[in-house]
């Protein structure tokens, strides 16, 4: 192994003076700015930020992926003393896969639907000139290797018919067949409920351990730095503004910007008030099953299980478990989205599981949802005053009345009223999702079901978001059922708590309490796997 002049290893890695320019119509002049690293043969470094703060972008770059609007001005990128090609040469072919490797945040994005994970990995060893003698025995030793149950059959099998952990699982698999040294993963574990984001984390801190890899980790989570990180690199529009060892990082940061994505991992509950004591909803013993039909054949699947709550005015419940776990299953059932087999569901003291027509059209007037993806909520052919005003229109408020009320509310969720004549697509997801909560409320409803409503957001936006539901049950005095398989969002936002496993409800209690001391092992297991939940309990360890 190299050495440098000081007698430790060379760097397998090392980056100097990258800058990336932006197109001339963009929000800053430049992508990246000067950003300077190295990554030492067997280290995890952690590249951390915000969306747009570049760190995607040093990945790419790295990997000669970056695009023509994406130019590099300067610097420098050698792997193993060697300096790179420049960005989309042709000797980036023998580089990507056999070098260096890189796993992307949307498994499902990554797999080709209509070929199997086998014929798509071997297809990796077909273009690097592997003989075909030898490929099937190297994919099944790699999906072995990451821990697939029956590789024979994964290998089969298409990506729908994976779960989203086993199709992470898989890319992971297909980035280490040809054994790189260096492995880049972009923000690989940011769409996965705890338990899987502890498994695949804990998968690819001992595949390093075992194969001697390199690992560049790029994430907006200082909860998961806590976990793998050996050094850190914090990065805030492009500017690289602090990096160090991730013990002196988390215990000690230096920029105000590094403790402000620190602080949004571990928010500290907030002092509540206790809320009415009028119950708006109570569900008492549901049951829904979904038929085998709506899944290709496969037996029905009995999603939610006797489960039973109730929710006081202005108090928050949230819901947490695994995905798969029955959460959202049980939000549609209340929502009457789905007929339940049994059980009763009521609303403000009225039944309301065999609701239809214009009485059921009343309810959705006092019963609104919060969805997850607040891109795909919007129409991108409604400007957003338009959204927002179309269900009071719908309810008979007068147009003008409605447009009126549009302005106030966009000016309450933090959004100037002049915004109100443009499109979703021009805004930032955070603000989208402001727009989605303004929308909510222009119903004024009694309950609020927010539905892993800041799960594809940062975290300091996901804190800013909370920060708004806060401030608007305080100000409107509704309800809110909030679906999560967030532990540190629930602690923040829940009065109480409800945790989910395979349809049940197996816990529930105020959320201090069950945070404290947590009566059923599942919640347990939860609390032990959520990443950073407890990063300020292990001293230098990090």
């Amino acid at each position: 192994m190299a050495e440098n002049l000081s007698g430790a290893p060379a760097p397998l890695l090392s980056i100097r003076g990258l800058t990336v320019g932006l197109p001339a119509d963009g929000d800053r002049p430049e992508a990246v700015s000067e950003v300077s690293f190295d990554i030492a043969p067997g280290e995890t470094v952690c590249l951390v930020g915000e969306s747009g703060s570049g760190k995607s972008v040093i990945g790419q770059a790295i990997l000669g992926m970056l695009p023509h609007a994406l130019p590099v001005l300067s610097g420098e990128v050698h792997l193993d003393d060697a300096p790179l090609p420049p960005q989309r040469d042709p000797a980036y072919g023998a580089i990507r896969s056999a070098q260096v490797a890189m796993i992307f945040q949307d498994a499902a994005a990554s797999l080709n639907p209509v070929r199997t994970i086998g014929a798509q990995l071997a297809e990796v060893l077909e273009v690097h000139g592997v003989p075909k003698r030898d490929r099937k025995a190297r994919v099944l030793d790699v999906l072995r290797a990451v821990a697939l149950p029956e590789p024979e059959r994964i290998a089969k099998s298409y990506p729908h018919q994976l779960s989203g952990g086993q199709a992470q699982r898989a890319v992971i698999a297909g980035a280490l067949l040809l054994e790189p040294k260096l492995l880049i993963a972009d923000e690989p574990t940011t769409a996965l409920d705890v338990t899987t984001q502890a498994e695949i984390l804990a998968l690819i801190a001992r595949l390093k351990a075992e194969h001697g890899l390199s690992v560049l980790f790029v994430t907006h989570d200082f909860g998961v730095v806590a976990e793998i990180a050996d050094r850190v690199v914090v990065m805030e529009k492009g500017v690289q503004v602090e990096t160090g060892r991730a013990a002196a990082v988390l215990h000690a940061p230096q920029h105000p910007y590094t403790k402000k994505l620190i602080a949004a991992v571990t928010p500290a509950p907030r002092e509540r008030e206790t809320g009415g004591t009028d119950t708006i909803l109570e569900a008492t013993d549901i049951d829904l099953t979904y038929r085998g039909g709506l899944f290709g054949g496969r037996k029905a699947l009995h999603a939610v299980k006797g489960a039973s709550l109730r929710i006081e005015a202005g108090r928050t419940v949230a819901v947490v478990g695994e995905s798969g776990s029955g959460k959202s299953s049980l939000a549609r059932c209340l929502l009457r989205l789905e007929e339940i087999d049994s059980g009763s569901i009521r609303f403000k003291g009225e039944e309301i599981s065999k609701l239809t027509g214009k009485p059921l059209q009343h309810l959705r007037k006092s019963l609104q949802v919060v969805l997850q993806d607040p891109y795909s909520a919007l129409d991108p052919r409604q400007t957003i005053r338009a959204a927002i005003a179309e269900g009071p229109i719908i309810h008979g408020t007068p147009k003008v009345e409605a447009h009126a009320q549009a302005a106030e509310l966009l000016e309450l969720v933090g959004l100037p009223a002049q915004a109100g004549g443009r499109y979703p697509q021009e805004f930032s997801g955070g603000q989208r999702q402001r727009i989605c909560i303004a929308r909510a409320l222009a119903l004024k409803p009694d309950l609020l079901i927010a539905d892993e409503a800041v799960s594809a957001l940062d975290v300091s936006i996901q804190a800013q978001i909370l920060d708004l539901f806060a401030d608007m049950q305080k100000r409107f005095g509704f309800a809110i059922l909030f679906i999560t398989h967030d532990l540190a969002v629930a602690r923040a936002i829940a009065d109480d708590i409800l945790v989910m496993r395979r349809g049940e409800i197996v816990e529930r209690g105020p959320a201090a309490q069950v945070f404290a001391s947590p009566a059923h092992p599942y919640t347990a297991d939860l609390l032990a796997a959520a990443p950073g939940l407890d990063m300020f309990a292990k001293g230098d360890a990090a």
